[in-house]
């Protein structure tokens, strides 16, 4: 028989919690890390009841809720909206997020998400059985940097995804955390290696010095592993990347050329880091950041 002896058993920490912002601060992200995915299925269901809440879904095991920055009142009921996000408050570099829930809710919005990774400092209340409970965290506030990847491997050796994920995972730290990895189906065109896939990586960066030092580690490191002469990385720092829809579908819907890639890159503000051909299928994945159940289905609409 084994015994159990546990620390803490009624917190969970998440494994991290982080803010990315639009440039006016009037939109925010929060992405939450679970360790326990059934627990955030739960906050999930009753945080989208949250009047500042535009959005709520899971990506793997990853919550993210698309807010309006602000306040509002909750009126928290048991069972059918026992917990939710009461306000979000950005101030400079740093983000402050109220959570408040009832019951073991409130051990979530308290506790649970106060050790988690990311969290700067917070204040909280006491939780657990039929108490009413608020914990509020701050957190440093990011901003999106998403990059799109393509060409790296040839008909013999190599694979994007796998090495822009490894690459990623490698870079990933507190002033620029790794959110997300799309593959991305593109039409299968005639210079393509196998399935003509490109990839796009989403990080959160906390400064425009931790965003340069990340594209340069990732530029340098797909130069040493890349066993291709025409790889592509294009770069968008955006909260959203609704602009490169239109070039997307069409990458998707036919083959085009490097030089119409690079006209709607430069139009549309994208960075072109390295230039190879490529860039046609990396400028692609852009608009598919975070959505990876649909971007690599070809029949899927933005």
């Amino acid at each position: 028989m084994k015994e159990v002896e546990l620390t803490d058993p009624y917190t969970i920490p998440y494994r991290g919690i982080y803010v990315v912002c639009d440039e006016e601060n009037k939109n925010a992200e929060i992405i939450e890390h679970t360790n326990c995915y059934s627990g955030a299925a739960w906050s999930r269901f009753h945080y989208a009841r949250s009047p500042l809440i535009q959005q709520a879904r899971a990506v793997g095991d990853m919550t993210r809720y698309l807010m309006s920055t602000g306040a509002c009142d909750l009126s928290l009921q048991p069972s059918v909206a026992a917990a939710g996000i009461e306000s979000v408050v950005v101030e400079g570099d740093e983000v402050s997020i109220t959570y408040a829930g009832l019951g073991g809710g409130g051990v979530g919005a308290t506790k649970c998400r106060a050790f988690a990774q990311g969290v700067l400092r917070y204040d909280v209340s006491e939780s657990g059985g039929g108490k009413a409970a608020k914990g509020t965290i701050v957190v440093p506030r990011r901003e999106r940097v998403l990059i799109g990847i393509d060409d790296t491997d040839t008909k013999e050796e190599g694979a994007t995804w796998s090495m822009t994920h490894n690459i990623a995972t490698a870079l990933n730290c507190n002033e620029s955390v790794y959110l997300s990895h799309s593959l991305v189906q593109l039409f299968p065109v005639s210079a393509k290696t196998q399935n003509c896939v490109s990839t796009v990586l989403e990080f959160g960066c906390v400064s425009k010095e931790a965003k340069e030092e990340l594209l340069e580690n990732l530029e340098a490191a797909l130069l040493k592993y890349s066993v291709s002469d025409e790889t592509g990385m294009v770069v968008l720092s955006s909260f959203e990347a609704s602009k490169m829809e239109e070039y997307s579908t069409m990458c998707r819907s036919g083959e085009l050329t490097k030089d119409i890639a690079m006209e709607h890159a430069q139009k549309n503000g994208v960075d072109v880091r390295l230039g190879g051909n490529g860039v046609i299928g990396a400028l692609a994945s852009l608009a598919w950041f975070a959505r990876p159940d649909e971007s690599v289905d070809l029949e899927a609409k933005l």
